[in-house]
């Protein structure tokens, strides 16, 4: 019983350890993008007024079973302003329904205002979204790689603000930031949306103005193509091949650049069982860039140690779903060992260091919020309400996520499952027929409904043990998998 107790209480200080150090690197990032927003940006561009500057672009979109979001994808891209001689459009297609035979008359009719537009199709999909990118790249005119995933919206004059910066030859990559179309339609699209403009906001100016490794979002940005042939080409061993292919091409020395103010619009995914798939392909897909690509970061001679420490723990970020859901089921035992051996009590004064976790990403997040929504009383109590929610949900989804990283770490294959599109500005109510959407119940959710009842063992156990040190957490996690569970299994039916 001691050994056990031992184990539980190691495992449960390195979870919170690892938390911690975790919000110290991201309050880091804080800083830097606060010092970011003093400086002012002397990028050497191309003035595309010159024709003799405008570079030849192709833009790629990668498409599958997209029938409820292809023509708005389409008419959006066909409408974007720059020569028509220098540009080129490739539709990935690698759809298995009818909406190939729609895709198809929309490209016949939008070649005819004279866009040079193409309908690639494979026979198989191997290597799903990485395929599809590699083999268009095969053909691909554009010094340049413009890529928009099916739910994306970009502004008509959005390649005169991204092209340009290509004029730095060391820049492989710029990247934009995400917007969101649906972003108040529901609590999971605005705590989705919350998360998201941290991550485009605070991690990605807080990395790229130092220069430490940051990202392709896999969307709304580009390549150039001479970076992504350098760097190794497309590979699928990953489930986020585009986190894979930004390690590569960094570790070649190549420089990406993040436009802040250059916003894309998408639509975030409005139900759960859209949003868990796309969480676990994203957190799965993280941790087997960490088994992937960690010892090439460690062992480059050509970054500091700044950008390596980032680097890890950019790499180990869905990690951090392990460490939280860890720290929770054993916060349950710490309880009756903090009763029955008393020598352990002094291990509870660690719970100081999750503490402080929450008031670094509480400060870190305040100000990604107010970059975007503004300061003020009004909006502090809005964020407040906000961050409380997203905390609770996110430790409602440590479970899910904590799975698909332990399968990214043991090196478990499974296919690119692609998160269905609702187009729900444009289709309203009608979406709920949308054909693509799962209705099946996972195990991963019966469990979830089994930790509700663990956790309300863990408020009564406060009662019995007269100890109350861990209730807040423990209502926390309650409420936050009473949540995921209640409504995965409403839009399971």
């Amino acid at each position: 019983m001691l050994l056990l107790s031992y184990i539980i209480v190691i495992l449960y200080s390195i979870s919170i350890l690892l938390l911690f150090f975790y919000s110290v690197a991201h309050f880091n990032l804080l800083l830097n993008y606060l010092k970011s927003k003093k400086r002012t940006d002397k990028s050497v561009q191309f003035d595309l007024s010159k024709s003799n500057e405008i570079p030849f672009v192709t833009i790629q979109l990668p498409i599958y079973n997209e029938k409820y979001v292809v023509e708005r994808l389409l008419t959006t891209v066909a409408q974007m302003d720059y020569p028509k001689d220098r540009l080129e459009v490739q539709v990935l297609d690698d759809s298995t329904d009818d909406s190939v035979l729609e895709t198809k008359e929309l490209i016949q009719k939008i070649a005819k205002s004279g866009l040079d537009i193409k309908h690639i199709q494979r026979t198989n999909r191997t290597g799903f979204k990485a395929g599809a990118l590699k083999e268009g790249l095969l053909t691909a005119k554009g010094e340049f790689i413009v890529i928009f995933d099916a739910d994306f919206v970009p502004q008509k004059d959005w390649l005169y603000k991204t092209i340009p910066y290509f004029k730095n030859p060391k820049i492989g990559v710029v990247q934009t930031r995400w917007g969101h179309l649906n972003r108040n339609y529901s609590i999971l699209t605005k705590i989705q949306a919350f998360a998201l403009d941290a991550h485009f906001t605070l991690e990605q100016v807080g990395r790229n103005s130092k220069l430490h490794f940051i990202n392709f979002n896999g969307t709304a940005g580009a390549w150039r193509k001479q970076c992504i042939l350098d760097a190794g080409n497309w590979e699928s061993d990953t489930l986020t091949e585009d986190l894979d292919l930004s390690y590569r091409a960094q570790l070649k020395n190549w420089e990406f650049k993040y436009l802040e103010n250059v916003v894309t619009p998408a639509e975030l995914p409005a139900i759960i069982s859209a949003a868990r798939s796309q969480q676990f392909r994203w957190n799965k897909g993280g941790a087997e860039n960490f088994s992937k690509n960690a010892i090439r970061v460690l062992q480059s001679e050509s970054i500091g140690f700044k950008t390596k420490a980032h680097g890890m723990l950019h790499l180990l970020n869905s990690t951090m779903f392990l460490a939280i859901f860890t720290m929770a089921i054993l916060s349950v035992p710490m309880l009756y060992i903090k009763n029955e051996f008393p020598e352990f009590e002094k291990v509870f004064d660690l719970l100081i260091f999750f503490v402080i976790t929450s008031i670094l990403f509480f400060i870190s997040y305040w100000a990604t919020y107010k970059s975007i929504h503004g300061g003020g009383f009004k909006n502090f109590l809005k964020y407040i309400t906000l961050f409380i929610t997203f905390y609770t949900i996110a430790m409602g989804f440590s479970f899910h996520n904590t799975i698909a990283v332990l399968e990214g770490l043991w090196g478990k294959k499974s296919e690119f499952v692609r998160t269905p599109k609702l187009n729900i500005e444009g289709l309203k109510e009608k979406w709920k027929q949308n054909t693509y959407l799962s209705h099946t119940i996972s195990k991963n959710i019966i469990v979830e409904g089994l930790l509700i009842l663990y956790f309300v063992f863990a408020m009564y156990s406060a009662f019995l043990l007269n100890d109350y040190s861990l209730i807040a957490l423990h209502l926390m996690l309650f409420i936050g998998f009473s949540y995921v569970f209640v409504n995965s299994i409403q839009t399971s039916r």
